[in-house]
Parts: C-alpha cells; structure tokens; sequence
C-alpha cells in the first residue's frame, strides 16, 4: 500500500513591479514542497492595500499555505495573512512594522516628496544610467530590467504610496524575518529579531541563492531558528 504524502504548498510575492524570475535560482526540494507564484496585479483606481491584498489571495488555491514575500511583497503577504490561514510566513529583505523604516524614508513620507516625481523619468533613468555606466553596471541593470517587468504607471504611483504610507505597529507573532547586512534600502540596523544573512544586499533572494537552497527549506519545516548566515 503506498501511502501519498501531502506536499506543503509554497507561494511566493515577489518586490515592487518584479517578476517571479526573481526567485528562480531557488531550490526547494519537490518531493516535500509544491511551490506556486504570485504575481503584481494592476490596482483598481483608490483600491486600498487591504481590498488589494484580499484579491491576490484569491489566487492562493491551496489550504494553509506557507507564504513567503519580498521587500513590498513582504509587506503584501503580511496583508494577505489577515486574511487567510497560514502555515507559515516568511518575509525577506523587508518590513515587519512601519518603524522599521530608515529615517530617510520615514521624511520622504511625512514629506509626500515622492509625489513630485513622474513615474516616467524614474523608469527612463534605469536606460539612462545603463548607458553612461561602466559594464559591470550595464550588466546588473540588465539584470534589474529583465526582474522588473511591472511598467504600468498606474501601478507604479499606486505601489510608492502604499509602501512609504503603510502603517502596522502589531506584528505576526509567527512571522519569520529574513534579512541582509548589507541591505541598502531597509539597513538592517532598524530591523529587530531577523535571521541575518552575511553579505546579503536588498536583492539577495537571487545573488544569495545558495544560503537559501541551503536553509530555506529547514526554515518552513522548523521555524525560526539561526542558521548559519553566510555564503
């Protein structure tokens, strides 16, 4: 008699306007794991983060899952988990609450700076700065070109507001923090209880990808513990 064994379903949410390419170097083992990916839908117009989050989770087909989120995806999966039962909830490179947020954005968003800049000239500064750039440059924007594919302004302006406007001071006691010490966009040194990742930069789900195949997959099956945070 061969008995099945249940395979505990993985969704990831990748960053801001990123694809799932993101975590294509991420292995995990598909006898134990059944993985699934989310993607960033076009929001409808004034739709608040929460009516957001429910409607991605409509896409979330398997009971109790485990979910795992990326810098904004962190944030949206945070969001989602209010919503439905999770098994377990895993962010990285991210936020677990609104104070964790460097001073520099923290003024930002008392500021609503962010609003004086066309979402236009940001993309075109990508190209920009890939041709005034030296190669190895030229080569990581092609990288970043090819993961951040969500161009749609509306978006784009939608996604700055919700990131830099959230607002969470109550924490998912279960929640798992994954995070690198060489994380320029969210420095880890506002970031409290995480599993530090040695060398990790704010896009180290893909340049880190062997201290995840390493460890990912014993995080999901025993919690939060302290693996060895390098490589």
């Amino acid at each position: 008699m061969t008995i099945k064994m249940n395979k505990i379903p993985i969704y990831f949410m990748p960053g801001l306007a990123a694809n799932p390419l993101i975590f294509s170097k991420i292995k995990l083992d598909e006898a134990l794991f059944e993985v699934f990916y989310l993607e960033w839908e076009i929001p409808n117009a004034k739709e608040s983060l929460n009516d957001y989050a429910k409607r991605i989770a409509l896409n979330i087909k398997e009971e109790n899952p485990v979910l795992i989120g990326v810098s904004f995806g962190g944030i949206l999966v945070q969001e989602i988990a209010k919503h439905i039962s999770v098994r377990k909830l895993i962010i990285i490179s991210s936020l677990k609450t609104d104070l964790e947020f460097p001073r520099r954005l923290k003024l930002i968003k008392i500021t609503r700076l962010y609003k004086l800049v066309p979402i236009g000239l940001l993309l075109k500064f990508i190209k920009l700065i890939e041709l005034v750039s030296g190669e190895k440059m030229k080569q990581r924007m092609q990288l970043y070109e090819k993961f951040l594919s969500v161009r749609d302004s509306r978006y784009l302006k939608w996604a700055f507001d919700k990131v830099l406007l959230w607002n969470c001071t109550e924490i998912n006691e279960d929640l798992i923090h994954i995070h690198g010490d060489k994380d320029q966009m969210f420095p880890v040194k506002n970031i409290k209880n995480c599993i530090v990742v040695e060398g990790g930069t704010h896009v180290m789900v893909f340049t880190k990808y062997r201290w995840f195949n390493a460890n990912l997959a014993n995080i999901i099956l025993e919690g939060n513990s302290n693996p060895e945070a390098s490589g």
